[in-house]
């Protein structure tokens, strides 16, 4: 358990991901080199690798129950990596110095249009991470109840989304689908098809 990185640099820096080389020492004692993608910028990151600067929870995951339907809420978006839609749960980057309630709370309006009512699990303290193999990105996955009608009144220009709310029944015949879907709404469907949340 030696390893560490010793030294950062800018490969490509943009408003909201960046790309970093990382040299580190391997557990042989040979200098390796790492591409890490990262909402951060070079600053933020090389003060948390290095100076012992706290690490920032980047975004909220937001697995919702519609109230009065009892329905999960889901959203089905144009996600250009992969050139076509997907379905997920909503989610979106924290703002600066953002708590993670207020976080919720306007993604959930911005993507749904629905109302937060009440957040009954979140893993805030405890950081979850995207895919530590290529980035440091880390998410607050937030357990909530939700109420009112869905519509698109909040959408960002750049976000071509549809929010859907779904039964279980709806949730098992989703997972029995070929239809894609990222793999944290895979979880999500899979335990609320089982009656779990």
């Amino acid at each position: 358990m030696g390893s560490k990185l010793k030294k950062l640099t800018i490969l490509a820096e943009t408003k909201f991901l960046s790309l970093y080389n990382g040299e580190y020492i391997n557990k042989a004692g040979n200098l390796k080199s790492w591409i890490i993608a990262s909402r951060k910028n070079f600053k933020t990151l090389n003060e948390q690798f290095f100076d012992g600067r706290k690490e920032k929870v980047d975004a909220v995951l937001i697995a919702a129950i519609h109230k009065s339907s009892e329905k999960l809420v889901l959203v089905r978006q144009f996600r250009v990596p992969i050139n076509d839609y997907i379905y997920e749960i909503p989610a979106g980057l924290i703002d600066g110095d953002e708590e993670i309630t207020a976080a919720v709370k306007r993604e959930l309006k911005e993507e749904t249009g629905l109302e937060l009512l009440e957040i009954f699990n979140e893993s805030g303290r405890q950081k979850v991470y995207m895919s530590p193999g290529m980035t440091d990105e880390s998410v607050a996955f937030v357990f909530c109840t939700c109420e009112g009608t869905v519509n698109k009144d909040n959408l960002e220009e750049d976000e071509d989304l549809e929010c859907i709310l779904v039964s279980r029944e709806e949730a098992r015949e989703l997972l029995n689908s070929d239809t894609k879907m990222d793999m944290k709404v895979f979880l999500i469907l899979k335990s609320f098809a089982q009656g779990n949340i």
